[in-house]
């Protein structure tokens, strides 16, 4: 057998025990998805600023008696 013929049949031994092997990944080697992208303190803080700014307007809005 010629080389190239040898390393064609090995190349193709390869995929064809590849092919019984599809769909089962172990859990080890799948990638997980990320849970957040952003950290739970930093979503706290962002919270915290959005709800205490809007709730800091509506009191300086009622204070003022509505539209100025």
């Amino acid at each position: 057998m010629t080389t190239s013929r040898r390393l064609a049949d090995h190349k193709s031994a390869k995929f064809q025990k590849n092919i019984h092997k599809r769909g089962a990944v172990p859990e080890t080697a799948m990638k997980k998805p990320a849970s957040y992208p952003v950290g739970p303190v930093v979503l706290g803080m962002f919270i915290f600023v959005v709800i205490g700014s809007a709730i800091f307007q509506i009191i300086r809005t009622a204070s003022s008696g509505g539209m100025d």
